[in-house]
């Protein structure tokens, strides 16, 4: 798969490094929480900061310069991947997400590293492909919701797999989490004992137990 730097990585890294002390609304500067509404600009695919009022007139409408991010986190417990078809899709590390953009019509895999998030356009064979295999995928929104695929194994102390359906906001969450943690050449204890707790806090808000198999 053709490989370039993601688009907008100067926005992701902004998002990662604020403060949330320092939070506002970026369209009407009013001061919001830790936990607030995200907005995602499909052209550019830049992620601001919203309060629930401003969120709310971006709710469902076709053709405006943003989009609301959801909320809702769903684990998939009877998703289907084998071997051969991950391995097939060339991503070099075993954790990926797959998202559509609706700008450019195409299914994106992006994987995080120490240097941030590379991005590869998937053959849109191979995602019909998986879809076929797990009509669940329908229902995942453009731009704004993706395909998290966690296969790093009960060697880094997870179960074998684990796919989610999740907001984009939460696979830029996870690209920050790698780059900000990484140390070394493997990642350290750092960098895990943050993954470990970042895929327990999905869990949470799927409404499933974390299962942990500490290596």
């Amino acid at each position: 798969m053709p490989q370039a730097p993601m688009n907008g990585i100067g926005a992701l890294q902004r998002f990662v490094r604020r403060n949330a002390s320092e939070e506002r609304c970026e369209l009407c500067g009013t001061a919001v929480g830790e936990e607030h509404e995200h907005l995602l600009e499909p052209a550019t695919r830049r992620l601001v900061c919203a309060c629930q009022a401003c969120a709310i007139l971006f709710s469902g409408h076709i053709g405006q310069r943003y989009k609301r991010v959801p909320s809702r986190v769903r684990f998939l417990p009877d998703f289907q991947m084998t071997d051969a078809r991950w391995e097939g899709l060339l991503v070099p590390i075993n954790m990926a997400f797959f998202f559509e953009g609706s700008v450019s019509g195409k299914m994106t895999a992006v994987y995080p590293s120490p240097a941030g998030a590379t991005e590869s356009l998937l053959p849109l064979e191979t995602w019909n492909d998986i879809a076929a295999e797990n009509p669940v995928l329908r229902s995942m929104e453009s731009d704004v919701e993706a395909l998290l695929v966690n296969r790093l194994g009960p060697r880094r102390g997870f179960p074998v797999h684990q796919y989610f359906l999740l907001p984009i906001d939460q696979c830029f969450k996870l690209v920050g989490i790698v780059r900000a943690n990484w140390r070394g050449l493997s990642g350290g204890d750092e960098l895990w004992q943050a993954l470990e707790r970042y895929y327990a806090d999905l869990c949470a808000r799927a409404g499933v137990a974390a299962e942990v198999h500490h290596a």
